[in-house]
């Protein structure tokens, strides 16, 4: 099925609040058969570094619904870092976010780490991280659209995520009340405060923007968020912490939209960087945590609106 917009120009969109038909047409296609629970996200495969045909239509299929899948390769605890990345080249993800923390391969290994910088952060500890899209505070032509984990070792105890697709909520959001997306649309939404070194000069600088952007040219949904009330300064205007308090019941909320499980080794997740958290854990002196992370800067090819509803 397709939308039947698709011959209008390459902005167009289903998240353009001036279109409410051609956002109910959307809404109804994505809601189509959306998947109901996290082993309906899971393929099997070989080997993610030699994906067959069918392999790579199967794992397709689920981003274009859902903007992410689970798979479950045969490869257990190789730490290979090839299996990540290969798994973003069969999506034409090729550019990924060297930050200051990831690894020569651009990868960034996800394992408790006791000394050096690394130590500081909390995605290096074995404490909860709560409700987050990846790299909420680049800046604007840095933003991670792109994200993909993958398991070489989990812990033995804790570990589990949370998924919830971006564009589920924003379609929650939007029913309830459509001036909650104007309101998290607006530029000046979300403040990240700019970080500051151990020498006192500033390492990042402060971003301000939305939590909800439109791609202009794909017609495209981005969002930018965390739950963590430090790490983020909200615009105090009523109707925006509405709409923030709404966004969190919906993520908190037990809905079969809302996906929870733990990758095993050899596991991983392909996405569009969607919502997640990951729940506090606990190391053993056999078995430690080790989850690759690799952030991309594209979307996965194959899932922008075009792509999957023929606009």
């Amino acid at each position: 099925m397709t939308l039947s917009n698709r011959k209008t120009a390459p902005a167009a969109s289903p998240f353009d609040l001036d279109n409410d038909d051609f956002y109910q047409q959307w809404r109804d296609i994505k809601l189509d058969g959306y998947p109901e629970t996290l082993g309906d996200l899971v393929v099997e495969l070989n080997d993610p570094r030699k994906l067959t045909e069918p392999e790579h239509q199967k794992l397709l299929s689920l981003c274009q619904k859902t903007n992410m899948v689970v798979y479950a390769g045969k490869t257990g605890d190789d730490p290979d870092p090839e299996i990540p990345l290969a798994m973003g080249r069969a999506f034409k993800l090729l550019e990924l976010d060297h930050n200051w923390l990831a690894d020569e391969t651009g990868l960034t290994s996800l394992t408790v780490v006791d000394d050096g910088s690394r130590q500081n952060y909390i995605p290096y500890s074995n404490r909860a991280i709560n409700w987050h899209t990846d790299g909420y505070y680049n800046t604007a032509d840095k933003q991670i659209h792109g994200l993909n984990l993958h398991c070489v070792m989990p812990a033995p105890d804790g570990g589990e995520n949370r998924l919830m697709d971006h564009e589920i909520v924003y379609l929650q959001l939007r029913d309830e009340n459509p001036d909650y997306i104007r309101a998290l649309m607006a530029d000046d939404t979300m403040i990240i405060p700019a970080r500051i070194g151990k020498d006192g000069v500033i390492a990042r600088k402060e971003e301000v923007g939305p939590v909800f952007s439109v791609n202009p040219v794909s017609g495209d949904l981005h969002m930018r968020y965390t739950i963590r009330t430090r790490n983020v300064i909200w615009k105090d205007d009523p109707l925006t912490l509405e709409a923030l308090l709404r966004l969190e019941s919906i993520l908190e909320s037990d809905s079969k939209y809302n996906y929870q499980g733990k990758l095993d080794s050899g596991m991983g997740l392909v996405s569009n960087n969607v919502l997640h958290d990951r729940s506090a854990f606990a190391d053993s002196d056999s078995q430690k945590r080790l989850i690759y992370r690799a952030r991309y800067y594209a979307r996965l090819a194959g899932t922008s609106v075009n792509d999957v509803y023929g606009i």
